[in-house]
């Protein structure tokens, strides 16, 4: 009969319907491949800046000893405070001084006197030779009497003035301005003076302005000298290239100062060279020994920037999700540099041409391999 189906036919078609049936919700089921943003890194010429961790170093560091010994009378500063060029510090019992002060100038008013009775003589003296009552051997007795009576006058001098200056060192006071430390002897101590062996009374450290001291590589303090042989950046040593810092509790760079000294060698077990910059610390705020991080200008980087965001960590390493063929996720690993135009400079491991994923990766489903949709966008960078 015509129009009616073999059950053959029948089965087939049914097969066929659900084929396409399963295919259909196949596809109806399957979830849409998720939507990322991404962006070809931005080539720029940027600062580029080098950090370092380094310390604080007083500028001026004093070690306050005796000059002459004694017991110590008084002092007249508290410990930490701040003292002025000239301030006095500790006075030694000055009594036993004072006295040798007063035999001097009874020495030299001796001295005097002699000198005075030895010129009277050779004037005499001389005035005898014209009638031959003295011979020109007494006249040249008397006048060597009279050079030595003059010596010894030279000498009590010199005496009276040493006897004065130890009486004025029993005045200890600050050779520099600064922060003093705490005393390192009591009222009634006795100290010792002298070239040699002198008591340590205390300490001041001049604090504004104040160093800061790091340690360069041996790669950085190459790329400095190639640097400065080509024009391109001046040396550190000839220039006061600019540092910027920031404390430990610090986000920001906070203080600006500027380089002042490159040691003159490099340490041969670490293969580091040793860099100095001064900072006005006029708040006296910092203090000798205090942690820092600093960061100097390194000349001009050629880079390319790619938003901060779309950096990741892998361990040890830090990578970028880019896109690859067909759509696919792809890892690559990426040399960072700093921070520049609103932007994460990347030193090694892009090209301008790379598709890299800067927003959706908190997404669960983005993720290396994994199928997406992109959607190119612009870098946005600052203008400086």
């Amino acid at each position: 009969m015509q129009g009616k189906l073999e059950p053959t036919s029948l089965a087939a078609a049914a097969f066929v319907a659900s084929i396409l049936w399963a295919v259909t919700a196949t596809a109806q089921s399957a979830p849409p491949r998720p939507a990322v943003d991404v962006a070809n890194p931005v080539a720029r010429t940027i600062d580029r800046w080098d950090e370092y961790t380094g310390r604080f170093e007083a500028v001026q560091r004093v070690e306050i000893r005796a000059r002459v010994s004694g017991f110590v009378d008084k002092i007249q500063f508290h410990d930490g405070q701040s003292v002025a060029e000239g301030a006095p510090l500790f006075i030694i019992d000055p009594r036993p001084y004072a006295f040798a002060v007063e035999t001097a100038e009874a020495d030299l008013e001796r001295a005097n006197a002699t000198v005075a009775q030895a010129g009277a003589d050779v004037a005499r003296a001389q005035s005898l030779t014209q009638s031959a009552a003295i011979t020109q051997r007494d006249v040249d007795q008397r006048k060597a009497t009279f050079d030595v009576a003059r010596a010894q006058k030279r000498s009590a001098e010199v005496a009276l003035e040493n006897a004065k200056l130890n009486l004025e060192w029993t005045q200890v006071r600050a050779p520099i301005g600064g922060r003093i430390s705490d005393r390192r002897v009591d009222v009634g101590n006795l100290v010792q003076g002298g070239q040699s062996g002198a008591t340590l009374l205390t300490t001041i450290v001049r604090l504004d302005p104040i160093h800061f001291v790091f340690d360069a590589s041996e790669a950085d303090y190459l790329r400095y000298a190639r640097q400065g042989a080509g024009g391109d950046r001046p040396s550190s040593r000839d220039a006061p290239n600019r540092v910027e810092i920031k404390l430990a509790d610090e986000t920001e760079w906070s203080r600006n100062g500027q380089m002042n000294f490159v040691d003159n060698e490099l340490a041969g077990r670490s293969g580091t060279i040793r860099g100095r910059a001064v900072f006005e610390n006029k708040d006296l705020f910092l203090t000798p020994g205090l942690f820092a991080r600093a960061r100097l200008f390194g000349g001009k980087l050629q880079t390319l920037l790619i938003p901060d965001e779309a950096v990741l960590s892998d361990q040890a390493r830090k990578i970028v999700y880019v896109i690859g063929e067909g759509d696919k996720i792809a890892i690559k690993p990426v040399k960072l540099g700093p921070l520049a135009l609103g932007g994460r400079a990347v030193l090694e491991g892009l090209t301008p041409q790379d598709r890299v994923v800067v927003s959706g990766l908190a997404n669960p489903f983005v993720r290396p391999d994994a199928v997406v949709a992109p959607h190119l966008v612009d870098v946005k960078l600052a203008d400086r």
